[in-house]
């Protein structure tokens, strides 16, 4: 898949994530196979410009191109002015939410509630694409809700603007995440456009992958919750994708590695305070579904100190050590392929 001058290795990207999708976790997805990574939200208010938050999220150091950093806001000017900020501090792919659900977003008249205004929609997007020299995408829903499901015409001021790319993610706003994706609209947007489109919502596996992709037509897929604590699902729907098999699961002690050099890199990037907060969430969704995990994840939120969390992981896994244990989602995916075959 390209976007604008940026070929990716492949069409398998790390949906945004508020709170997740940090340097260091976007850093590691793109090590262990995903094609590109969004950035968390970034917002287009100047005045938290100087924040640490902000900061950090603008940081993109020794990050594997294409850097693609997202922006939200409901003014014109300001998400224009935010696209060159965000450019100036190295993004090389600017992306658009129109998509967040939560109600503090949508109670400032950002992300999908945009989806209401369609003519400020083409605004946003004109006065973006007009702001800066790099690629702009854009990340919407189907709709607000299920009678106001208007993803194909928001496509077309999409692609009418320059947008260069559209991800969709299958439900509406009203929805949340709740119930199933459907991705009936996000074939038929596909079918309207002529620009990339990236399929988004309940791609848990590598068979979820081919279905979608064959169904919608889509071009890429996008992952987001599925990916937590699971950074190696990517190179394993790769493997799928081009060989039609299953790669091992990964064992305990892989599971192990990965997760202290995640530790690591938090801690190197938050500080101790912010990181040992900050990891408690990665340690969990690692460690789900291992014998004895829930006692062990208890215990870690009583944590206060780097040392105190990489003791506490280490003496687990040391524990598990040898016993070939693997995670819980080997039975989630076999539910997967009997659901698809059905």
């Amino acid at each position: 898949m390209r976007i604008g001058p940026y070929q990716l290795k492949n069409n398998l990207i790390v949906a945004p994530m508020a709170g997740v999708t940090d340097r260091p976790f976007r850093q590691l997805c793109k090590l262990m196979g995903a094609g590109m990574a969004v950035s968390e939200m970034v917002s287009s208010n100047s005045l938290l410009w100087g924040s640490e938050k902000t900061r950090r999220r603008a940081n993109h150091e020794g990050e594997v191109d294409p850097i693609s950093v997202q922006i939200a806001g409901a003014d014109p000017q300001m998400m224009a002015e935010a696209a060159r900020y965000n450019v100036d501090q190295g993004a090389q792919i600017i992306d658009i939410n129109m998509g967040c659900p939560a109600k503090k977003v949508c109670n400032v008249m950002a992300g999908s509630a945009l989806l209401k205004d369609e003519p400020l929609v083409g605004r946003i997007l004109d006065a973006v694409v007009a702001a800066v020299k790099v690629p702009v995408t854009l990340k919407i829903r189907t709709g607000w809700d299920r009678e106001h499901r208007n993803a194909r015409m928001v496509a077309r001021i999409a692609e009418n603007a320059g947008i260069q790319a559209l991800a969709i993610h299958g439900r509406t706003r009203a929805c949340g995440y709740t119930g199933h994706a459907e991705y009936d609209t996000i074939a038929a947007v596909k079918a309207d456009i002529r620009i990339p489109l990236i399929a988004n919502g309940d791609i848990t596996t590598p068979e979820r992958v081919r279905h979608v992709l064959e169904y919608t037509g889509a071009d890429a897929v996008m992952i987001g919750r599925a990916a937590q604590g699971r950074p190696w699902m990517f190179r394993e729907i790769s493997h799928f994708l081009e060989q039609g098999t299953h790669l091992p699961p990964p064992e305990v002690a892989e599971i192990h590695r990965v997760l202290v050099g995640h530790l690591h890199d938090l801690y190197a990037f938050y500080g101790e305070l912010t990181g040992v907060r900050v990891a408690r969430k990665h340690i969990s969704w690692y460690t789900k579904g291992l014998a004895g995990s829930a006692a062990f994840r208890h215990a870690m939120n009583q944590l206060q100190t780097c040392a105190e969390q990489f003791d506490a992981v280490n003496r687990f896994f040391g524990e598990l050590s040898g016993s070939g244990d693997r995670l819980s989602y080997i039975d989630e995916q076999n539910q997967e392929q009997e659901e698809l075959a059905a």
